[in-house]
């Protein structure tokens, strides 16, 4: 969101309803991921990727952020890495530890609303740190998908998608403990 730049009530704007389609692929994503629909799965998530960009951009260019668009966006990037993660881990395409290691920092994030709600504040602001570690968990896992393809592509996948994995977890976990601190700081404060 560009400074200075309003934030709405509305609901029904272009960019919330492009979320809602977003959420709406999840569980469609997540049928074809279980079904070893491969192929489908990483059209599902280029169709989500390409539309949580055009989501953002048509909010600030339309002047149509939302309270709902900034709750809705980061909630159906969740939503995509659970899936995504959760489907890998089924297929034993990635290990337990990293999804525990995930949902370990959700849990301990998910703990701090209650605490913000009795400051009396919202969610908090997402950080750059959260942003690029989300970014590099949505490549990560589609590439960990792809590598399952095998060959010359399989194995660059491999390599590619585990890199982006270990550096996404790792900013994961920092932006993570950046919101804590932000939470403990507002509660000294508070």
């Amino acid at each position: 969101m560009s400074r200075g730049q309003e934030i709405s009530s509305r609901v029904l704007t272009v960019p919330n309803a492009i979320s809602m389609v977003r959420l709406a692929l999840v569980p469609v994503f997540a049928v074809l991921i279980v079904a070893h629909q491969d192929a489908l799965a990483l059209v599902v998530l280029a169709v989500s990727g390409v539309t949580d960009w055009l989501d953002g951009v048509l909010a600030r260019s339309l002047h149509q952020v939302s309270r709902l668009g900034q709750m809705l966006d980061p909630l159906a990037d969740r939503l995509f890495i659970f899936a995504t993660l959760l489907g890998l881990a089924w297929r034993e395409v990635v290990p337990l530890w990293l999804v525990a290691a995930i949902l370990a920092r959700d849990l301990v994030l998910a703990l701090m609303v209650p605490v913000l709600a009795r400051l009396g504040y919202g969610t908090l602001n997402v950080s750059q740190a959260g942003k690029v570690a989300t970014f590099a968990l949505l490549y990560a896992f589609p590439l960990l998908l792809l590598a399952e393809a095998g060959g010359a592509v399989g194995t660059t996948a491999h390599v590619v998608g585990w890199a982006f994995t270990w550096w996404g977890v790792a900013l994961y976990w920092f932006a993570g403990l950046q919101y804590v601190a932000q939470v403990r700081q507002l509660a000294a404060r508070g």
